[in-house]
Parts: C-alpha cells; sequence; structure tokens
C-alpha cells in the first residue's frame, strides 16, 4: 500500500516520519494488519535514506505499533485496535460535567483583557511596593540551600523553618499560639479550605457559610459534595441563631466580613465556639486579610478564644505580598492533623520548596515584618482617601459600610433624584470612563442582595485613587469633565 506522509524541511526527518506513522496507527487511518511498504520503497518514496527509516520501523516495532515477519513484510499490530467513536457525553463524564456546571463562577469579578485606567478590584496588592531586592536575596539564599541538598521529596506539611517562622508571627501578631509542628503550609488559603473539607465531610454533609460570602469558598464546599447552607449576617457578624443545627462545618471571616466588613463581635465570637462545641462542628475561620487593621483595638482570633479544639484557623501571604506567591498555612484541630497532611501528601506531596525557604528566610530576617509596617500605613493613607470622597463627592450616590480593616471596603449604592442607581448601572457607568469597580451581588446566594460596590484599594495608590473618585464623581453628575 502506499502511506502518504509529509515531510517539511530536512530537519528532524525520522522524528517526522515517526509521528506521522505513530499517529496513522493510533487513529485507525493504518488498520490492525495493514502491510506497510519497505523501508526500501518508502524511503524512496520521500526522498530519504534508507536509514532513516530502517531507524523508524525499528522504533515503531520496539514500542509494539508494528510488526515484522520474516519474509513477509511489516505489518500494523494485530493489537492496535481503532477506539469507537466516544458519545458526545458518556454516562461517566456526563455525572461529573454536569456536577462542575452547575456549580456558580468562582469569583464574580476577574479582571479584564483590557484594565481599565483605575483599577478597584479585590484581593490585589501594589507589586511596586514590595521589597524585591531583599526578596532576591532571599530566593538566592533558597537555591543554595537547594543547590547542596540532594534531590528528594519533603514533609507535606512544609518546610521546619517556614513553620517556625509562620507560628512565631502568629503568636505576635494574632494571639494564635501553636508550635511549629501544628502548622501545615498549602497552595494558598485555598488549598487549605479544600484539604479541610476532604477530611471533615462526606457527601450530603451540612457545611454553613456567611450569606454575602466568599464565593471560592461556596464553591469548594459544593464540589466535594456538601449541602451548603447560607446564613445571613447582621452588626456582629453570622448570625449563630439561624445555623442549622446539623452543621459539619461553619466557614467564616471574623476578623473583616468578606465582603461587607464589619468584624464578627466578641460576644458573637464566644456564641459561635459554644454552639460549635455542643453540635460538634468544625469552624474554619479564614483570616485573609486580619493583618491590616486601622480603627480600635485589635479583635481576638477564634482561635485564641477556642479552648475546646474546634477551629481551624486558615492565612494566606496572597493579601501581605502578592498572590502570585501562592503560599497559605493551616492550623487545624489537632484531631484532623494527621489527615490533612496525608490529604496534602495525596494532592500534590508538598508545596515548592524553595519558595518556602525563601519565604522562611524573609520572615525570620524581620523583611516581612518591616514590609507590613510599611504597608500599613500605605493602605491607611489609601482608605482615608476613599473615605473622604465617599463622605463628600460621591455622598449622593454611595456610602460606605463601617470596616476597620483589610485591604477593601464596600459602599452600598443608594438612591438618587427620581432614579434608583443600581449596582450594575453605576458598575457600567464607570467603566464606560475606564473606572474598574466590582459590584457584591454574586456574593450573595440565599438572601436578597445589597446592591454595594466593592473597593479595593490594595492595588492602585493615593494618586490613582484621588484622580478616579473625581472622575467618578463627574460621571454620575451627568457632567462633561473638562479637560
Amino acid at each position: 500500500m502506499n502511506v502518504h506522509l509529509t515531510i517539511h524541511g530536512r530537519q528532524g526527518l525520522a522524528g517526522q516520519i515517526y509521528r506521522q506513522l505513530r499517529a496513522g496507527v493510533v487513529d485507525g487511518r493504518l488498520a490492525p494488519g495493514e502491510r506497510l511498504p519497505s523501508t526500501r520503497e518508502l524511503a524512496t518514496q520521500l526522498g530519504v535514506s534508507r536509514k532513516t527509516t530502517l531507524d523508524v520501523f525499528e522504533r515503531l516495532i520496539a514500542e509494539g505499533y508494528l510488526r515484522s515477519r520474516t519474509g513477509d513484510g511489516t505489518f500494523v499490530a494485530e493489537e492496535m485496535t481503532r477506539l469507537a467513536p466516544a458519545p458526545p457525553r458518556a454516562a461517566a463524564l456526563q455525572r461529573a460535567d454536569s456536577l462542575w456546571d452547575n456549580l456558580p463562577d468562582v469569583l464574580p469579578m476577574m479582571r479584564t483583557d483590557s484594565p481599565p485606567d483605575y483599577d478597584f478590584l479585590g484581593g490585589v496588592t501594589d507589586k511596586s511596593q514590595f521589597p524585591f531586592d531583599q526578596w532576591r536575596r532571599c530566593v538566592s539564599h533558597a537555591l543554595r540551600v537547594q543547590a547542596r541538598g540532594r534531590g528528594a521529596y519533603r514533609d507535606p506539611a512544609g518546610e521546619q523553618e517556614l513553620r517556625l517562622a509562620v507560628s512565631r508571627y502568629l503568636a505576635f501578631s494574632r494571639a494564635v499560639v501553636s508550635n511549629w509542628q501544628d502548622v501545615i503550609m498549602t497552595q494558598g488559603a485555598q488549598q487549605a479550605l479544600d484539604l479541610l473539607a476532604r477530611v471533615t465531610l462526606r457527601p450530603g454533609d451540612v457545611v454553613a457559610v456567611e450569606d454575602p460570602g466568599y464565593p471560592p469558598a461556596r464553591t469548594i464546599f459544593a464540589a466535594l459534595g456538601a449541602k451548603v447552607v447560607h446564613v445571613p449576617v447582621d452588626a456582629d457578624g453570622i448570625v449563630v441563631d439561624a445555623l442549622p443545627a446539623d452543621a459539619r462545618i461553619i466557614y467564616v471571616t471574623p476578623s473583616h466580613q468578606f465582603p461587607l466588613g464589619m468584624p464578627m463581635s466578641l460576644e458573637r465570637r464566644l456564641a459561635l465556639l459554644d454552639w460549635a462545641q455542643r453540635h460538634g462542628a468544625l469552624v474554619i475561620e479564614d483570616d485573609y486579610d486580619g493583618e491590616f487593621r486601622f480603627e480600635g483595638r485589635p479583635m481576638e482570633s477564634l482561635k485564641s478564644l477556642d479552648n475546646a479544639g474546634v477551629v481551624a484557623y486558615v492565612g494566606t501571604f496572597s493579601k501581605t505580598i502578592f498572590p502570585e506567591l501562592r503560599v497559605g498555612y493551616v492550623i487545624p484541630p489537632a484531631p484532623l492533623a494527621a489527615g490533612i497532611r496525608k490529604a496534602k501528601q495525596v494532592g500534590d506531596w508538598h508545596s515548592c520548596t524553595m519558595t518556602q525557604t525563601a519565604l522562611a528566610k524573609f520572615m525570620l530576617d524581620g523583611y516581612f515584618a518591616k514590609h507590613l509596617r510599611r504597608m500599613h500605613k500605605e493602605y491607611a493613607a489609601r482608605r482615608a482617601v476613599l473615605l473622604r470622597y465617599l463622605e463628600n463627592e460621591l455622598s449622593p450616590w454611595l456610602t460606605a459600610l463601617p470596616s476597620a480593616a483589610g485591604i477593601h471596603l464596600v459602599a452600598e449604592v443608594k438612591a438618587h433624584g427620581d432614579a434608583a442607581h443600581d449596582e450594575a448601572t453605576l458598575i457600567a457607568r464607570a467603566g464606560a470612563a475606564s473606572i474598574g469597580l466590582y459590584g457584591i451581588a454574586g456574593m450573595y446566594a440565599g438572601s436578597r442582595p445589597r446592591p454595594g460596590i466593592l473597593l479595593g484599594y490594595g492595588g492602585i495608590g493615593v494618586a490613582d485613587i484621588e484622580a478616579a473618585m473625581t472622575r467618578l464623581s463627574v460621571v454620575l453628575d451627568g457632567k462633561q469633565a473638562k479637560n
């Protein structure tokens, strides 16, 4: 038979011929048992040396795609049967596919391909403020450490130096007392939530989450087959009296409620801990940006008040350094630690050791604390500018909700004149002026959305905030900006 092969250029001839013949066998164009041209015929047909075609046939025979019969020729192996065309949705695939298709979007505020002039995206940091010279020295140190060691898999819980640095930092800044052995490093807070859910939940178990709340957390629990119950929040935090009696996990953001921003009151914290102890539930405390507090005294973490061992404390470096670092941690109740370590090992064995070693040096040498102090001042200035505009020029349209911590705040959209400026309309008008605003409607699930705008100030400086807010006030007022 004639085999149609195409040669491009004169480089890698054997590789080109091998890939095309192998593809023909795998996809069924060369049927099992079909006789191929001799190596001499094929070499003549393609204008290559016979050694090239001999090498290709020997490789395909060695790999089992072809069979050679002495004196008879070379044939496609009988074992190679063409896969039958799969139906559009096989039963097993359809089951998994429908699960993920039915999950909500992970986060309703995503950066576009063409970022606006002024972007108030939440959860991002200003990398221009990060001490990359110091970080570079820490990375160089980590490279030297790796160069001296032998290649081996490491402890799934993370590098000892980083776990020690995290435990010391939390004891000082968040009153979370732990041994370094209690800390498990993860790929951001997201993986910490996933690991906690995997070792705690069975399909059908109930998980209580704040409403409004953090969509990626809800998605994790739903993806694992949990029944997610949305519990309202008020000025004191999650409403404990509304918790379902059979909740296996309660997920909360007590230091800076996401997205509304209020801290959970001490009375409510104690009530939640008491409820969890009586009902045998796990409380996941997501302290995603509690380092930055601008008003009042620091609130105790739930973990620092937990005498019954019901709180898993989750933190991240995404809001203090930058999201691309992908480093988080969890301090679980002691009975869950071994299971989480095993789940981490099964999932990815361990996180990047070079990043962990660099971050450990960054913390232990004092660079991290210095960076936090500098950013606290910077974020305080940005927050003050935002509040000033919300209380003055933008007050006819927006009202800032009380928020004493974090790197974002929420402004409630209110009526203006005869027309109610809803969330989507305000965002669209701002977008037309190249101002990126993001709504909170998608963060509600069980209750009626409260129209509001999440204003992230982690990634936008004071001068840009002033320019953006001035432009926004002009846009909303309907006047033309002066050149």
